[in-house]
């Protein structure tokens, strides 16, 4: 029977079973689609369809930077425990490397080749391997003159809980001194934007709202109002801008006072944590022992 790419599609989709060994699956049971299932299962490949549902809010950021181009790749896993083992470390670190070489986002990077397989493929395998739910997540990359990296609780070099990457213009040993500082700077604040140009206007529009209503309230003339709402806006951007803030290093100046005091200019930036966004379901321990004997 002649193997078709929508039997092969069929049977990722309902087991999670890489593109080959899907295919492989197939021709073995001749296209019937049951036992290639089966198949599948005793070769251990479709364990991963099983954990598909399971949230991975956990895993690591892996960081890689070469001439002028760095990469923040998030792979999450269920467990910390998992994060700190060798062979996912090892995942990370080879996905981060494929992304630096080649991936411009996520779909991209998926979809590149790693040891001459598709790397959502690799990351199929891993799963059924270690047992534990992966993604995929996000991928950020930024170009510039000069990149610098920083990995907040590093697990093992160039991965952690926290990737972040500065790009800046200037001279490159001055870019690389004070950019590693600014990176430790957005890693420990978040900000929400390089610059006010730069920020979400809907943010703005709601921030403004609101800091309008908080002075009308106050019962003060239009004229004082719109005073007020002016210097509450300015503190604003001061404290969600990247260049407005001040300098965790030397609170007495703005991160971009010290970027041209340094003689450089920071051009761009993404910070990436781990799980960020995800919705982790809480369980209290007792109850998941107590689940855990039950099913014993």
């Amino acid at each position: 029977m002649a193997i078709t790419a929508a039997m092969v599609k069929d049977l990722r989709e309902t087991t999670g079973a890489g593109m080959m060994d899907a295919k492989k699956a197939l021709t073995e049971t001749n296209g019937d689609m049951e036992a290639a299932v089966d198949w599948l299962r005793t070769k251990g490949l479709a364990k991963a369809a099983k954990k598909s549902g399971r949230v991975a809010a956990e895993g690591l950021v892996g960081v890689a930077v070469r001439a002028g181009r760095g990469v923040a790749v998030e792979l999450n896993s269920e467990t910390d425990f998992v994060a700190k083992n060798a062979d996912f470390q090892q995942l990370v670190r080879e996905i981060t490397n494929v992304a630096l070489d080649a991936a411009t986002d996520v779909e991209v990077l998926k979809a590149t080749h790693l040891n001459g397989r598709p790397v959502e493929d690799v990351l199929t395998d891993a799963i059924a391997r270690i047992g534990e739910n992966m993604t995929l997540r996000r991928m950020h990359a930024l170009e510039g003159d000069t990149i610098v990296s920083y990995v907040h609780n590093a697990a093992a070099e160039g991965m952690g809980k926290i990737g972040v990457l500065v790009a800046l213009k200037g001279d490159a040993a001055k870019a690389q001194e004070i950019g590693k500082q600014i990176a430790m700077h957005i890693a420990a604040t978040n900000p929400a934007s390089l610059s006010e140009a730069d920020l979400d206007p809907s943010l703005v529009e709601r921030e403004k709202s609101v800091l309008t209503e908080q002075a009308r309230e106050s019962g003060k003339p239009e004229a004082v109002i719109e005073k007020m709402i002016e210097g509450r806006m300015k503190k604003f951007f001061e404290e969600v801008t990247l260049l407005g803030q001040k300098f965790v290093i030397n609170p007495d100046v703005t991160v971009a006072q010290a970027a041209q005091e340094a003689g450089v200019e920071v051009t761009g930036y993404a910070r990436v944590v781990v799980g960020e966004g995800i919705e982790k379901k809480e369980e209290d321990f007792a109850a998941e022992v107590a689940k855990t004997r039950a099913g014993a």
